[in-house]
């Protein structure tokens, strides 16, 4: 944020946030026009949706996925929320508790799954089990879980709440690979086909930090503090490494990701198995997956990861972490229960 002596170069009343990239300040209502152009740029651009479309949002109770929905809705968008409860001790509840109060002050559908109720386990656990890090216990349950969501409610889309910061560290990590298969899928649209239903990410255009100041100035209240499972993760590195050269040279991150889009993913389109049609039926569940090497029934990762973890009794999050994280989530456990008021300010947000 900018102190009030700075002028939005829209209308020129005090400034609330400095855009660096934009080479702009704006005040509160020119922020928000900005970002819903954006959304409505990116919407357009890559045909993501139409209105008579269905569309369920993938709800974390963060900043982005509840910024999103807020934004769908006021582009007069026909949204429905659906949240996954992941059993991350306390993290968890605290991220639901935001999105079921925002959908309860709004009077919208939020559906919410437990994961270790509905299906036997939960990511700490599935990280202990399998000694993998829980981020792809992670992220395989919710995709699986958002897909067979939407197929079964009848949505036309779904919406999750990537940002632009999110999509750069992605292709910043699969380019230090060159990992071809993962480059050739980050597309801000995946077309509905073969029982996987269309995915986009709206916010590509959008920053982190413009997605804070949207729902400070919105009124809505989220989850500030990151995922205690995620401490560590490769993800978080290649964030701060883009950073940095954002810093020195503002624009840089939003060039790197959209003239990938422009550029470079027509050209790798047809490297990904998906797109090349290699995919079959899960023997278990019926969901697509890609056919095995062997001769063996099909098992989508999904199926796999239940079957080897589902029963087993629930790890507490402190048993998945490492050193300094497990201290710090102790630390942030006591400072949490000692608050006088919870929630975050606004100045903590923006400190994000």
């Amino acid at each position: 944020m900018v102190a009030s002596v700075s002028k939005c170069r829209v209308c020129r009343e005090p400034a609330i946030i400095d855009l660096p990239r934009h080479n702009a300040n704006f005040c509160a209502e020119h922020l928000l026009q900005l970002c819903r152009r954006q959304v409505e740029k990116a919407i357009a651009d890559h045909d993501m949706l139409s209105l008579d479309d269905r569309i369920l949002v993938a709800v974390s109770g963060g900043k982005d996925s509840l910024a999103i929905w807020d934004i769908l809705l006021e582009l007069g968008y026909r949204a429905e929320g659906l949240y996954i409860g992941l059993g991350i001790g306390d993290y968890s509840d605290e991220s639901g508790g935001y999105a079921q109060r925002f959908a309860d002050e709004r009077g919208l559908t939020l559906r919410t799954i437990d994961l270790r109720g509905e299906y036997g386990y939960d990511v700490p656990t599935a990280a202990k089990v399998t000694k993998r890090v829980p981020c792809s216990a992670c992220g395989m349950s919710k995709r699986h879980l958002f897909d067979e969501a939407a197929r079964a409610g009848g949505y036309d889309v779904v919406v999750t709440g990537h940002n632009l910061d999110d999509e750069a560290a992605v292709l910043f990590g699969n380019a230090l690979r060159w990992d071809v298969e993962y480059l050739a899928r980050q597309l801000p649209v995946l077309p509905a086909r073969d029982g996987f239903p269309k995915k986009v990410k709206p916010l590509v255009r959008l920053t982190e930090r413009e997605m804070a100041a949207w729902c400070i100035v919105r009124g809505i209240d989220y989850q500030v503090e990151e995922c205690p499972m995620a401490v560590g993760n490769k993800h978080l590195g290649y964030k701060e490494a883009l950073n940095s050269i954002e810093r020195q040279s503002p624009g840089s991150k939003s060039a790197f990701y959209l003239n990938f889009i422009e550029r470079m993913a027509p050209i790798l389109a047809s490297h990904s198995r998906a797109a090349a049609g290699e995919l079959v039926a899960c023997s278990s569940c019926g969901a697509p997956t890609t056919e095995p090497d062997s001769g063996d029934a099909p098992v989508c990762g999904f199926c796999r990861l239940r079957g080897r973890v589902a029963g087993h009794d629930p790890v507490p999050v402190e048993l998945v972490l490492h050193g300094g994280a497990r201290t710090a989530y102790r630390a942030a456990r006591l400072a949490a229960g000692s608050a006088a008021s919870p929630g975050a300010t606004a100045d903590g947000r923006t400190a994000q």
